[in-house]
């Protein structure tokens, strides 16, 4: 099982800058756990919310080609609590960008309230080192859709992001074998 720490993008601009959102919610078990009695969403796990929804952005420059990982946390603030109710607002602008790796500046808003401020650094691993695939095409293709990635995503000319080629491929051929096992 893979866990996601926002819930849905509402902007995306390719090789700039991306707001994501996420519900703290009574449901999420974490929340009883952290602190008992005073339901508070953790704030390493704000700080991943945060790194996913950058890392989605550098890792996108690269069309999803390159494998991109949090490097370090040079820098992480928090300046709230995070409870049941919140919509914790993710913002991350990228600084700089290479093909070894990116550096990003995030923020989380509850509303207007600025709640942390965290930078974040990215490593690039090569293609061709041997890491175990995290997902499959398809399937990434599918959280890429689920995220609304794809539905708010913009290059910097204003243009739709498409969804890259080898994940549209990816798709394509999932859905045939779909047809195949249905014929048989």
């Amino acid at each position: 099982m893979r866990w996601f720490w926002f819930d849905r993008f509402t902007e995306f601009v390719s090789g700039s800058h991306a707001t994501s959102i996420k519900n703290v919610s009574l449901a999420e078990e974490h929340v009883h756990d952290h602190f008992p009695g005073a339901g508070t969403m953790p704030n390493s796990l704000i700080l991943e919310g945060l790194a996913q929804t950058s890392g989605m952005l550098v890792a996108e420059y690269y069309d999803f080609r390159e494998r991109v990982i949090l490097a370090k946390v040079p820098k992480a603030r928090f300046h709230a609590r995070a409870v049941p109710g919140d919509t914790l607002t993710y913002r991350a602008k990228i600084e700089s960008i290479e093909p070894t790796g990116a550096r990003v500046i995030t923020t989380s808003h509850i509303g207007d309230r600025l709640q942390a401020e965290v930078e974040i650094l990215f490593a690039h691993i090569d293609q061709h080192a041997p890491v175990r695939q995290l997902f499959e095409p398809n399937d990434f293709a599918k959280i890429l859709r689920n995220f609304g990635l794809l539905a708010v995503g913009r290059k910097q000319d204003g243009s739709r992001i498409e969804m890259p080629p080898h994940l549209a491929e990816a798709e394509v051929r999932f859905r045939g074998d779909l047809v195949s096992q249905q014929r048989d």
